[in-house]
C-alpha cells in the first residue's frame, strides 16, 4: 500500500470521528423534572427547553439541567431574642423553581437557588420574628414563630421562587437560659398547684356552710311545724311504734319501781292508783 493511500484511509477516519463526536454534541436530553436552558457561545437563551430528546448546534451549545422538582434544604439561623439573648434555629426549607423563573435562577444565582435566594431571606424573616419576642416566647410560640417567617420569607422572595413551606426543627437556647426557664416553669406548676388546693378547701368549706344552713333550715321547718300541728309528732310515734310500750324513767323514783310506761306521759293521764314506792 502506497503512502498515499495511508493518507487517505487516516483522513478518512478522522473526518469519521469527527462526525461522530460531531453528531453526538448535537443532541441532547433532558430528564423528567428539570428543564433545560440553552447557553451559546456564553449567552444564555431566553427561553428554557421542555423534558425530552433534542437537538441542537454541536460544540458551541449547551444545554444546562434545572431541577423544578420540590427540593428540601437544611440551615441553621442565628438569631436573637427581645431579651438579647441568643437563639439557634433548625430550619428545614421546602421550595421549588417554577419553570418562568429557571433562565433567570441559572443565569442571575448561577443555578444555586437556595445559597443564593432562599437561605438568607428565610434567616433574615426568622431574625425579624425572633427579635420582637422573648427567648421564652419563641420556644412557646413556635408555631405563630414558623408561620410569621414563612409569610416574610415569601414576600421578600417574591414569585421566582416558590417556598412551599419551613419548618423549626429545633430550638436551641443556651444553658442558663434554658435553666432558668425550667425552674421559672416548676414555680409556675407549684402556684398552680396551691391555687387548686385553695379553690378545693373554699368549696368543701362552702359545701359544709350550705349544708349546716340547709339542716338548720331543715330544723327551724320541723319546730314550726310541730308547734303549729302537734298531733304530728303522736303520729309519727304511731307510725314507728312496735306494739311493745316503752318505760321511761321517772323523776325522783329509784329503784325497780322508776320504771314506767310512756303512755302516762304521753295520753296525759297520771299512773294507777297501785303504784307504789319503796323506800
Amino acid at each position: 500500500m502506497n503512502p498515499k493511500s495511508i493518507v487517505g484511509l487516516i483522513i478518512g477516519a478522522v473526518v469519521i470521528f469527527i462526525l461522530i463526536i460531531a453528531g453526538a454534541s448535537a443532541s441532547y436530553v433532558v430528564e423528567p423534572g428539570h428543564r433545560g436552558v440553552e447557553v451559546m457561545l456564553g449567552r444564555v437563551s431566553p427561553g428554557f427547553k421542555p423534558e425530552g430528546f433534542g437537538f441542537k448546534l454541536p460544540f458551541v451549545t449547551m444545554i444546562a439541567p434545572q431541577l423544578i422538582r420540590q427540593q428540601t434544604a437544611q440551615m441553621v439561623a442565628d438569631c436573637y431574642s427581645s431579651d438579647l439573648q441568643q437563639v439557634k434555629i433548625a430550619v428545614r426549607v421546602l421550595y421549588r423553581v417554577p419553570e418562568s423563573s429557571v433562565v433567570t435562577i441559572f443565569r442571575d444565582y448561577a443555578g444555586a437557588a437556595f445559597d443564593a435566594l432562599v437561605k438568607p431571606r428565610v434567616a433574615e424573616a426568622l431574625n425579624e420574628i425572633t427579635a420582637r419576642r422573648s427567648a421564652e416566647l419563641i420556644v412557646q410560640k413556635r408555631e405563630e414563630v414558623k408561620s410569621q417567617a414563612l409569610e416574610s420569607a415569601r414576600r421578600k422572595i417574591g414569585g421566582i421562587l416558590v417556598i412551599e413551606d419551613i419548618v423549626l426543627e429545633d430550638i436551641n437556647l443556651t444553658h442558663a437560659l434554658e435553666n432558668a426557664i425550667e425552674a421559672k416553669m416548676v414555680q409556675e406548676q407549684e402556684a398552680a398547684r396551691s391555687r387548686f388546693a385553695q379553690q378545693q378547701a373554699q368549696t368543701e368549706a362552702s359545701t359544709v356552710v350550705i349544708k349546716a344552713k340547709g339542716e338548720a333550715e331543715s330544723i327551724i321547718l320541723r319546730g314550726k311545724a310541730l308547734q303549729e300541728n302537734p298531733s304530728v309528732l303522736e303520729l309519727q310515734i304511731i307510725e314507728h311504734w312496735d306494739g311493745v310500750t316503752p318505760l321511761v324513767v321517772g323523776p325522783g323514783v329509784t329503784g325497780a319501781n322508776m320504771m314506767l310506761p310512756l303512755g302516762d306521759f304521753t295520753t296525759g293521764k297520771k299512773p294507777s292508783a297501785n303504784t307504789e314506792e319503796k323506800p
